[in-house]
C-alpha cells in the first residue's frame, strides 16, 4: 500500500503520510481499542475515492467487490428525506449483520456532503472504544467517509500557502485542520452537522486532499494513457492537461476538476 500510494497517488504527501500512520498503527494493533475512523476531504478529482478504494484492494481480497466491504451513497442508498428513520434502522441493521459476519469488515461512505443530518450518528455505537456492541466485536472494522465538504477551504488555504511561498510538501495538518473543521462541522448541510460523532471525537484521521497543479495532472495522462495501452506522447499529455480549467482566473495554479476528467478527455487528442 505504501508502495503504491508513492507512486500511483500524484501531489498528496499530506495524506500518504495520513493514511499509512493511521493504517500502520490500526493492523499491528491486535486488540485496538476502536475501530480505525477515517474522514477524506477535498474538492473534485484530487483521489478521494481511488486511495479509498486503493486501501481496500490492499487489504481485502478482491478489493471493493469482496463481501466484507460495503459501500454506502446518499444519493443510492438514502434518497429521500422523509424516510430516514427507516434508514437510520436500514443501516444500524446492515453494519450490525455485516459485523456479525465478518469483524474485520470495511465500511465506505461516499459523499458525506449529501447525507441527511442526523442519519450518520445512528452507527455512533460502532465507532467507539467500547469491547461489544449489539453482542459484536466491532474493534477490527475500518470506517472511511468521503466528502467534498471542506474542499474549498483547503483550496483556498493551499492557494493562500502557495502565495507564501510555501511548498505543498510542507504543508501541515496543523495548517488545514481547523478550516476543515469549520466548513464540515459546522455546516448545516453537512452530513457530520451537529453529529455526536465530532463531539466524542470518534473519527481518528482527517485527511485533508490538496487541489492538483498543471504537473500533477500531466502525470494522471501519462497514467491514463499506460493504462489504456496507449502510446504516452509527449503533445497528448500536454494537450490534455492544458484542456483543463485552473484556478484563480488570473494565475491559474490549480485545477478545478483535479484530475476526474482526464480519462474522458484522452480521445479528443488523439
Amino acid at each position: 500500500l505504501e508502495c503504491d500510494l508513492a507512486t500511483s497517488l500524484v501531489g498528496q504527501p499530506l495524506v500518504r503520510q495520513q493514511v499509512m500512520k493511521g493504517v500502520r498503527e490500526f493492523l499491528e494493533n491486535r486488540n485496538p481499542e476502536k475501530p480505525l475512523v477515517m474522514s477524506f476531504h477535498g474538492s473534485t478529482g484530487t483521489g478521494k475515492t481511488y486511495v479509498s478504494s486503493m486501501l481496500v484492494r490492499h487489504l481485502f481480497q478482491g478489493g471493493l467487490q469482496s463481501p466484507y466491504v460495503h459501500q454506502f451513497s446518499p444519493i443510492v442508498h438514502f434518497p429521500h428525506a422523509e424516510r430516514i428513520e427507516q434508514y437510520k434502522e436500514n443501516l444500524k441493521h446492515w453494519i450490525q449483520g455485516n459485523l456479525t459476519n465478518c469483524g474485520r469488515s470495511a465500511f465506505l461512505f461516499d459523499e458525506m456532503d449529501k447525507m441527511h443530518p442526523g442519519l450518520i450518528d445512528v452507527i455512533i455505537p460502532f465507532l467507539g472504544p467500547s469491547w461489544v456492541v449489539y453482542g459484536t466485536n466491532y474493534r477490527k472494522a475500518i470506517f472511511i467517509f468521503i466528502s467534498n465538504a471542506g474542499g474549498e477551504q483547503i483550496n483556498n488555504m493551499t492557494l493562500d500557502l502557495w502565495r507564501a511561498h510555501k511548498d505543498r510538501e510542507e504543508i501541515s495538518l496543523q495548517d488545514l485542520a481547523p478550516a476543515i473543521s469549520k466548513a464540515v462541522f459546522e455546516n448545516p448541510q453537512s452530513g457530520f452537522w451537529k453529529s455526536e460523532i465530532i463531539n466524542d471525537h470518534l473519527i481518528d484521521f482527517i485527511v485533508p486532499f490538496l487541489p492538483l497543479k498543471h504537473h500533477h495532472v500531466k502525470q494522471c495522462v501519462v497514467s491514463e494513457l499506460v493504462q489504456q495501452g496507449l502510446e504516452v506522447r509527449p503533445d497528448v499529455v500536454q494537450e490534455v492537461a492544458d484542456s483543463i480549467p485552473y484556478f484563480p482566473e488570473e494565475e491559474k495554479i490549480f485545477s478545478s476538476t483535479g484530475c476526474k476528467t482526464v480519462a474522458s478527455r484522452i480521445s479528443f487528442f488523439l
